[in-house]
């Protein structure tokens, strides 16, 4: 790119330009099709169906907004050794809204880096983190793949130790870099966890099933976790690095 004339920076620039502006387009009417998306699961299963998968949300919800303002704050502190609450905030409030309606990581880089244009972090920095952290970092795939594989372990009646909750822990992490930065992309590493536990294929593309019913509001909170950390962590690591100096 260096040794690049300014007239093709110029139309590479206008091209980036032209994809932020459709993706900002798209951002702004994914709330009508959340809408949309909930409306056809109501209509076809009806509100009672609601009840039932609400045991499984609450858990997985209640645990990510627990990472969210809990977790995520004392990691943040023990690198910065400051208040993180106004960047937790922040970073929720731009980030993660958006990032709830879109369900991508991959869609919300533009947002997440005007965020840390606005947040005055270094370009040569966030350019890389942000659309790395939009493929790797995975907190709430991680969550999803543990309390998914859990759920049906549980039902089937099978006995599980604190070592081998740990060992899932690892392997839902560790699978959790490979996950696909689109809506839905996580639950297709519930498999891999469920075979630990000697759970057949057929049963686990079930459990894969019922994730994709909750998965307007699963999806949802696990986007906004992931997507908004890639800001968060990225501040953090350069503010922690400006108060080692």
């Amino acid at each position: 790119m260096r040794e690049a004339s300014k007239n093709s920076k110029e139309l590479l620039k206008t091209i980036a330009d032209v994809t932020s502006k459709i993706v900002e387009w798209i951002i702004n009417l994914a709330p009508f099709g959340i809408l949309g998306l909930v409306f056809k699961t109501i209509s076809d299963k009806g509100v009672g169906s609601l009840a039932n998968y609400g045991i499984l949300l609450v858990p997985l919800v209640t645990t990510m907004l627990f990472v969210a303002p809990v977790v995520n704050p004392l990691i943040a502190f023990f690198f910065m050794r400051r208040n993180p609450y106004s960047l937790v905030w922040n970073c929720l409030r731009v980030s993660g809204v958006t990032a709830f309606f879109t369900r991508s990581s991959a869609t919300n880089i533009p947002v997440n880096m005007k965020l840390c244009h606005d947040l005055g972090l270094n370009p040569d920095t966030y350019s890389v983190s942000i659309p790395l952290g939009s493929t790797i970092n995975m907190a709430g795939v991680a969550i999803t793949i543990n309390l998914l594989t859990l759920a049906a372990v549980n039902t089937l009646g099978i006995p599980v130790d604190f070592a081998t909750a740990f060992v899932l822990s690892v392997v839902a992490a560790i699978s959790a870099y490979g996950a696909s930065s689109i809506a839905g992309g996580s639950l297709l590493l519930i498999p891999v966890a469920c075979s630990l536990f000697g759970i057949s294929n057929d049963i686990a593309i079930q459990v894969v099933g019922v994730g994709f019913v909750i998965g307007v509001i699963q999806d949802s909170c696990e986007t906004a976790l992931n997507s908004s950390t890639d800001v968060l962590f990225t501040a953090v690591a350069e503010y922690a690095a400006t108060r080692k100096k």
